[in-house]
C-alpha cells in the first residue's frame, strides 16, 4: 500500500532513503535546508514544502532523519514544526540518532495531539541506505508499528520493534558501541601488523574467516588499504552518538570505560582536523601514535 509521506533531512543517509521510498511508489513531501538534495530529490518524483509544518500537513507518515536531538525537537515541536500541522491519527517516524529521553518526550508531546511516534535508528551507513537495506530498531506502541512497518521494509531489510517509546534508540547506542569500539580495536591491531612489516592484506585475508572476522572487517579495511577516509559515516556524527552513549548511561549509572576512552579519541581526531572522514579513519589516530601508516605492501 502506497503512503503519503512527509520526508525531513536529506542528508547522507535522508536522501538515499528518500529516493526508496518514491521507487516503491509512495507520494513524498520533503522539506530541508540543502537546496541541492531537495532538487535532486524533487526531480526524482518528490514535492518540496517550505516548512516541516507544510510537509505533515499534507501526509499521513512523516520520516524524520536529522543530526542530533536539538535538530529534531525542533522540528517536531517549533511553531512551524511537524505538531503544528500533522493531523490527528497521522505517524511521526523519527530515524536519526538521538538520546532516549528526548524520544521519549517528543512521543508524550505527539500522543497529546493524537499522532503516534515511533523512534526507528538506523544501522548500516550510506551503502545500506542506498541498496535499502539497513537495519531498523524501532521504539514505540506495537500498533503504531505495525501500521508503518511496510514503509520501513521500503527502506531497510531488517526491522524490528524493540520496545516502548526510546528503545528503538537505546538500542543504536549500544549499536555504536559496538561498531566504534569494533573499528578501534581492529585499527589498533592493523597499526601493531603494519608497524611489525607484515602484508596487511594478508593479514586480512587470513583472519577474516575466523573469530576476529565481522561485517566492520570487511567494511573498513579494504578502504583503509586504500586510504580512503570519504564518509559513509562521519566521525562527527559517531562521536556525537558516543556522547549521547555517555549521557544515557551516566543518567543510569552505567560504567563505560571503553567507551569514555573512544569519545576522547574522536575529541583527539577532531583536534587533528579529521572529524568529517569516515569513522573507519579512527586509524589514523593509532597511526599517529605509532608513526607509521596502514596500507597496501
Amino acid at each position: 500500500m502506497t503512503r503519503n509521506i512527509g520526508f525531513i533531512g536529506l542528508g547522507i543517509m535522508g536522501k538515499p532513503m528518500a529516493l526508496n521510498l518514491i521507487k516503491a511508489g509512495h507520494t513524498l513531501t520533503i522539506n530541508d535546508l540543502n537546496q541541492d538534495a531537495v532538487k535532486t530529490v524533487v526531480e526524482a518524483g518528490a514535492t518540496a514544502a517550505a516548512t516541516a509544518k507544510e510537509a505533515a500537513e499534507k501526509s499521513e507518515i512523516i520520516i524524520t532523519m536529522l543530526p542530533a536531538s536539538k535538530h529534531v525537537q525542533s522540528v517536531v515541536l517549533d511553531e512551524n514544526g511537524i505538531l503544528a500541522g500533522a493531523k490527528e491519527g497521522s505517524i511521526i517516524i523519527d530515524m536519526s540518532s538521538i538520546t532516549p529521553t528526548v524520544s521519549k518526550q517528543l512521543a508524550e508531546e505527539a500522543a497529546k495531539k493524537g499522532v503516534g511516534f515511533l523512534d526507528a535508528p538506523v544501522s548500516g551507513g550510506e551503502p545500506g541506505a542506498i541498496n535499502g537495506t539497513l537495519a531498523i530498531m524501532v521504539g514505540g506502541k506495537e500498533e503504531v508499528f505495525e501500521s508503518a512497518k511496510p514503509v520501513l521494509y521500503d527502506m531497510g531489510k531488517a526491522v524490528t520493534l524493540v520496545g516502548d517509546s526510546g528503545c528503538g534508540v537505546t538500542a543504536k547506542l549500544a549499536n555504536q558501541i559496538i561498531v566504534n569500539l569494533n573499528i578501534a580495536a581492529m585499527s589498533e591491531a592493523l597499526v601493531l601488523a603494519a608497524k611489525a612489516g607484515i602484508d596487511i592484506a594478508k593479514m586480512y585475508e587470513a583472519i577474516r574467516g575466523g573469530l576476529a572476522g565481522s561485517a566492520v572487517l570487511d567494511a573498513k579495511v579494504p578502504l583503509i588499504l586504500e586510504r580512503n577516509f570519504v564518509p559513509g559515516g562521519t566521525m562527527a556524527i559517531n562521536m556525537k552518538d558516543i556522547t549521547n552513549v555517555m549521557e544515557t548511561a551516566h543518567d543510569i549509572d552505567v560504567p563505560l570505560p571503553l567507551s569514555s576512552q573512544l569519545l576522547e579519541i574522536f575529541h583527539a581526531l577532531k583536534a587533528d582536523g579529521k572529524i568529517m572522514d569516515d569513522h573507519g579513519g579512527i586509524v589514523q589516530y593509532y597511526e599517529k601514535l605509532a608513526n607509521v601508516v596502514v596500507k597496501k605492501a
